[in-house]
């Protein structure tokens, strides 16, 4: 038990390390991530207009008029939302109509009645609650005037949820398969995402894990190795965007932490 303590101890000392020296950069770098699903998804939305657009009318039989018009919201309000925050313009509003495509998305491409599919959106999600919760300023109490001790700040339950929504993401990339490598796989990757969503270790696993899901990511998404004419490329490229959102959302909890409601903060009580 002490080795292991003492093993544990030396990673967090690296990953402290890492952060030193990726402070000023890693905000950046987990906002770009966590918009790139929607700024992939916009730039779509231009590229491929008419495929879109008769998608949605044949899907939905709603005529040429309503299926351009989802069209257009999506791509002005992806584009729009993703351009104020890497900007840090009216991050709030921003997050709000992402927020929107996503619910709006939800609806449209009937994904509410595919499980795999929701967990992901709830993921995404929770990725743009933790943008929201790191543009929110400390300090506000929801009773002006009045004392607070902070415990029930609106950011650390955004902080809690965004986080507890990020395990939604792993559990779709969980592969049932009997080889060795794969229980241990899952098992290493299931230790880490329940010490994120409970707040432990929170920075150290976090960051092991983007390591994890980037070379995940590279290795089962490789959609730019598909010719562009095989509807595999689309699909791949899909799921690789969404899951650099969800790596821009453990970034975010590996530069800013679990927040309040975490064991972290309640160690440092102990």
């Amino acid at each position: 038990m002490p080795k292991q303590n003492e093993l544990m101890d030396k990673a967090e000392d690296v990953a402290d390390q890492v952060l030193r020296h990726t402070k000023h950069v890693l905000p950046h770098i987990a906002r770009f991530c966590l918009v790139s699903t929607f700024l992939e998804d916009g730039i779509r939305m231009w590229t491929q207009w008419n495929e879109q657009r008769d998608y949605m009318n044949v899907s939905w039989s709603c005529g040429y008029f309503l299926a351009t018009l989802f069209v257009i919201i999506n791509l002005i309000g992806q584009l729009a939302g993703c351009a104020m925050v890497l900007s840090r313009q009216k991050v709030p509003i921003a997050c709000g109509l992402l927020f929107g495509i996503i619910g709006l998305q939800t609806v449209a491409y009937s994904i509410i009645w595919d499980l795999k599919f929701l967990m992901r959106n709830l993921a995404l999600a929770g990725g743009v609650l933790l943008l929201l919760a790191e543009n929110k300023t400390e300090g506000k109490s929801l009773f002006a005037g009045l004392p607070s001790l902070g415990e029930n700040s609106p950011k650390q339950y955004m902080q809690l949820s965004g986080r507890i929504l990020l395990v939604l993401m792993f559990l779709t990339l969980l592969r049932f398969e009997m080889s060795f490598m794969q229980i241990v796989q899952n098992l290493i990757g299931t230790t880490l995402i329940v010490f994120i969503g409970i707040g432990f270790k929170t920075k150290l696993s976090a960051l092991v894990l983007v390591v994890w899901l980037t070379a995940l990511n590279c290795y089962f998404n490789a959609w730019w190795n598909i010719p562009d004419y095989r509807p595999m490329r689309d699909f791949l490229k899909y799921d690789f965007f969404q899951t650099m959102s969800v790596i821009g959302g453990l970034l975010l909890v590996v530069a800013y932490g679990p927040g309040g409601v975490s064991m972290d903060e309640h160690k440092k009580k102990w």
